[in-house]
């Protein structure tokens, strides 16, 4: 679990772990990710979030838009590592990938989805998955025996809402994508009149 978390269980003050964290005298184990997010494995927590897990695999799926992004990848990445370690998942495998979520080009996902030998995929936000239709892979993936897990659920629950926000996030890519195209084409359009 993460410092804040665990100094609020505790009843200790966040700064105060950190500082212990910093100088290795935490009484319990933690551990440092390489983008300085420390885990905390503290025995009389590790199960407690755990629940009954589908057979197979449990994988930690990250995703961003864009490569400049990679930062963000990587946090998202060890934030779902720590939860899938406070579940009690021994090993969390993570997959990280970077692509739109606009679309179904996605290698890495599609070959998670596509393997039986998955059970259990979490993921930070349902966007994360797919920002549309992410149900219909959800209940896909139930009828076999699998689970999503998100992890932040906290988003509109109205479906008259969620309906109209990926409306409106598919009218913006199509518009964004022929902008883009555009451009693009008045681009090559220009070096050929150059060259």
């Amino acid at each position: 679990m993460r410092v804040r978390e665990w100094a609020k269980r505790e009843g200790f003050n966040e700064q105060t772990v950190w500082q212990w964290c910093r100088e290795n005298r935490m009484p319990v184990p933690f551990e440092r990710m390489s983008t300085g997010t420390i885990i905390i494995h503290d025995p009389k927590y590790e199960n407690q979030f755990a629940t009954p897990t589908a057979n197979g695999r449990t994988v930690c799926y990250a995703r961003v838009s864009s490569s400049d992004q990679k930062d963000d990848l990587q946090r998202q990445a060890d934030r779902l590592k720590a939860f899938a370690l406070s579940m009690g998942v021994e090993k969390p495998e993570v997959v990280t990938e970077t692509g739109s979520g606009m679309d179904d080009r996605r290698r890495k996902l599609n070959r998670l989805l596509s393997d039986p030998t998955v059970g259990t995929l979490i993921v930070e936000h349902r966007d994360r998955l797919a920002r549309m239709n992410a149900g219909l892979v959800e209940s896909a993936l139930k009828a076999q025996g699998r689970r999503i897990i998100v992890v932040d659920d906290t988003e509109l629950d109205d479906d008259l809402v969620r309906d109209m926000t990926e409306v409106l996030t598919s009218f913006c890519a199509r518009l964004y994508g022929r902008c883009a195209a555009k451009r693009k084409t008045d681009a090559a359009l220009k070096a050929a009149r150059d060259a």
